[in-house]
C-alpha cells in the first residue's frame, strides 16, 4: 500500500500506521506525477483519492482557485494518471464532504464539482469493471480540518445535527471505503455515499 502527500511527517506517520510507503507527491501538481509514477506499483487495485481540504480556513488568497486545485483537480490528475494501471475490477473511491450539499464557499463547490465529475468517470471506467464512487463525510472528529479553529458551540451545533447524536469517527468513513472496495460492491458504482449521522439525510 502506497501513501502519497505533500508534507513529508505526516505522510510517514500515516504510511507507517498501516504499514504502508510513503510517496511524496503534490497530487495537484501534473510535474509531481511524471517523477511519482516511477514509484509507483503497474497494478492498481483500489485507488482512494483523498487529498485536499478547505483552503478558506488556512487564509490562502485566491480560495476558489486553490480549493478547486486541493480538492477536484488532485482527484482529476492522480485517477488520469495511474488510470491505465487500474486493474479490470478494481476501485476508485474519492472523498467528498456534506459541504457539496450544505454549502461552504469555494469548498463546497470544489466537493460538489468531485461529485459531478464522478458520474462521467463511472461511465468511463464501467467497460473495465471499475466502480467509481464518492465517499461524502460530515463531521469527522480527531482529524485536522478544522485546523483548531472549531470551537466548543461549533462542534455541539455540529453533532445535534445528526440522528445519531456523535461526531463521526475516520473509521466510519474507513470501514464505507473498504466496502466499495470489496467484492460486494462490485455492482456500486457513480455514487455519493453519505457518512454524516443523518445530519443531511436523502430520501
Amino acid at each position: 500500500m502506497i501513501v502519497t502527500g505533500r508534507r513529508d511527517l505526516p505522510l510517514k506517520e500515516a504510511a507507517e500506521s498501516i504499514g504502508g510507503t510513503a510517496l511524496v507527491c503534490d497530487a495537484a501538481s501534473p510535474g509531481a506525477w511524471v517523477e511519482a509514477l516511477q514509484h509507483l506499483p503497474v497494478r492498481i487495485d483500489v485507488l482512494v483519492n483523498d487529498a485536499g481540504g478547505n483552503t478558506d480556513l488556512a487564509g490562502i488568497e485566491q480560495a476558489r482557485r486553490t480549493n478547486l486545485a486541493a480538492n477536484l483537480l488532485s482527484a482529476v490528475l492522480t485517477t488520469h494518471a495511474v488510470s491505465d494501471r487500474i486493474a479490470a475490477g478494481g476501485t476508485v473511491v474519492h472523498l467528498g464532504s456534506i459541504a457539496a450539499d450544505k454549502g461552504a464557499g469555494s469548498y463546497g463547490a470544489a466537493k460538489a464539482a468531485v461529485a459531478s465529475w464522478n458520474v462521467d468517470l463511472a461511465g468511463e471506467l464501467g467497460p473495465r469493471g471499475i466502480t467509481s464512487n464518492v465517499v461524502s463525510p460530515g463531521y469527522i472528529g480527531d482529524t485536522e480540518f478544522f485546523r483548531d479553529r472549531l470551537t466548543d458551540q461549533r462542534r455541539e451545533l455540529l453533532i445535534n445535527q445528526t440522528a445519531t447524536g456523535r461526531p463521526g469517527t475516520p473509521d466510519d468513513i474507513a470501514g464505507v471505503v473498504h466496502f466499495l472496495a470489496s467484492p460486494a460492491a462490485r455492482h456500486v458504482t457513480g455514487q455519493v455515499i453519505n457518512v454524516n449521522g443523518g445530519a443531511w439525510p436523502t430520501r
